[in-house]
């Protein structure tokens, strides 16, 4: 089927407006800059993730509800200027997204990695050059990017520290996240 270039530009604009919306949805948040969330677990049975987010952005809480009720327990750290903490552990350019966790080991978890793979990964050993799981950018449908039934099938990415990557998931549907 042929689309002409007016509607592509038109379907590719609202998409965009749509995501960046979602990620900038003002969240009230108390004057704090770490905040612990509350757990449906003990903090003894929970993994703790450090999250480093923009203090405004939605799906970036929502994603973190999301690791919450799947046995993590974040301390977020809300702060508008946090790329040096994407640096500092190797985070390529083209692997990052809009927030990111690390986890105890010193793991990163970068964009909406689902919580059914950050408890996988961290169940395995893993070489000396991983640095941890990246979904890129923000797709349709991953933990904290709901936007009704709409889903874009994505792949979560293993990094290495020679800023390489391989395919850890391939997510077709939106039930294969959990």
């Amino acid at each position: 089927m042929y689309l002409n270039k007016s509607i592509v530009t038109a379907i590719s604009i609202f998409f965009a407006v749509n995501m960046l919306s979602a990620c900038s949805e003002q969240v009230s948040l108390p004057e704090a800059s770490i905040e612990t969330s509350s757990e449906t677990k003990s903090e003894s049975q929970a993994v703790i993730l450090e999250v480093y987010k923009s203090p405004t952005c939605g799906c970036c809480e929502k994603w973190i509800n999301h690791i919450d009720s799947h046995g993590f327990s974040s301390k977020v750290h809300s702060d508008n200027d946090f790329a040096d903490i994407k640096l500092e552990k190797g985070i390529a350019s083209q692997y990052r997204s809009c927030h990111t966790a690390v986890s105890q080991e010193g793991y990163v978890f970068e964009g909406h990695v689902p919580a059914k793979f950050i408890h996988q990964f961290l169940g395995q050993n893993h070489a000396d050059n991983v640095i941890g799981l990246s979904v890129p950018a923000m797709p349709l449908g991953t933990p904290g990017m709901e936007m009704g039934d709409k889903f874009q099938p994505y792949r979560v990415l293993l990094l290495k520290t020679d800023g390489s990557y391989e395919i850890y998931a391939k997510v077709h549907r939106y039930e294969e996240q959990f």
